[in-house]
This record gives C-alpha cells, sequence and structure tokens, in this order.
C-alpha cells in the first residue's frame, strides 16, 4: 500500500483533480481510496436519524451498514485531532491511498496551484511538496505538469508514492 497527497490552499481544485484521477488509477488496475481532511466540523450524518441520534446521545462510534455500504464515525468528543498516520493506520489495504490536505503534516505531496488563487505556491517553503499540477509557469526544479494533464499527474503521483509503512513511522 502506498501514499501520496494532493495539497494546495482552498479553492486551488484539489477535489476536482482528485475526481479525475481516481478514474485513470482505476482503468490503470489500481485499487485506490481516498483521505480528507476538513478544516471545519462536517457531518456525514442526517439530523434526526437513528445513527445522528446515537452520536447525539453520546456515544463514542457509531457504524451504520447496509447491502450498499458501510461507514463508521468516531466522535472525538473533546479529544485532539489524530495524526495523518493514525488516520492512515486505520484504513483497508490498498494499492494508493490519495491524501488530500494535511498540508502541514511531513509528508510527500502534490501541490496543486492556480493563477487565478491569487495565493503564492505552497512548495519553497514545503520540502514535503515533491511535484506541482498547476496552470501557472513556475520556476522549480521540481516535477510540474498542467492541471488538465491527468496521466502526468497520475505518473508523477505513482512515481512519489511511498510505502505507508514511511507514514506512519512518523506518528
Amino acid at each position: 500500500m502506498k501514499v501520496i497527497g494532493l495539497a494546495g490552499w482552498s479553492g486551488a481544485g484539489k477535489t476536482t483533480l482528485l475526481t479525475r484521477l481516481i478514474p485513470h488509477f482505476i482503468s490503470e488496475g489500481l485499487r485506490v481510496s481516498t483521505l480528507k481532511h476538513a478544516h471545519h466540523a462536517f457531518d456525514v450524518d442526517v439530523p434526526g436519524k437513528d445513527s445522528w441520534r446515537h452520536r447525539e446521545a453520546g456515544a463514542a462510534e457509531v457504524l451504520v451498514s447496509s447491502t450498499q455500504r458501510w461507514a463508521l464515525m468516531h466522535e472525538l468528543r473533546g479529544a485532539g485531532e489524530p495524526g495523518l498516520p493514525e488516520l492512515l493506520a486505520k484504513m483497508s489495504p490498498v494499492d494508493l491511498v490519495i491524501v488530500e490536505g494535511f498540508k502541514r503534516e511531513p509528508y510527500r505531496k502534490i501541490e496543486v496551484h492556480r493563477i487565478a488563487s491569487g495565493k503564492p505556491p505552497l512548495f519553497p517553503e514545503d520540502s514535503g511538496i515533491v511535484g506541482i499540477a498547476t496552470d501557472a509557469a513556475l520556476e522549480t526544479t521540481l516535477p510540474v505538469a498542467h492541471l488538465d494533464d491527468i496521466a502526468a499527474i497520475a505518473a508523477m503521483m505513482l512515481r512519489s508514492a511511498v510505502p505507508i509503512e514511511d507514514v506512519l513511522t512518523q506518528a
């Protein structure tokens, strides 16, 4: 199991790019999972439904299962947010885990940068960035691919991905 990330400022197009990359990797025969970091409170549960009521009542974890899927929700209840290694350790084995976000964590990632964002690139300050997907002309020794060149970005990600054990040992 290998891990690579996509990092960038909010609005850079990380999710859009990721939704284009996943089918590409699948067409290459890879099993892919994603781990997304959210910077705000979020809810995957519907208020009023049984699983929501279980969480609201104080359950530490709620697992919901059906014939179509299952989902596990874990409430932190005031505990600190787990780091990337701890979250990766909870994932089922696949060929490639793509992490979206966690830009402040020290792991290998591809920066997603759009000129229209008006934000500076992250790569000069983040040694974990090993390549850039962008629509801008940037001066760098890092590999660069245009945001629309999905095959080139995918190849860059596969070359840069590391075994999950490398990230787990950062804990």
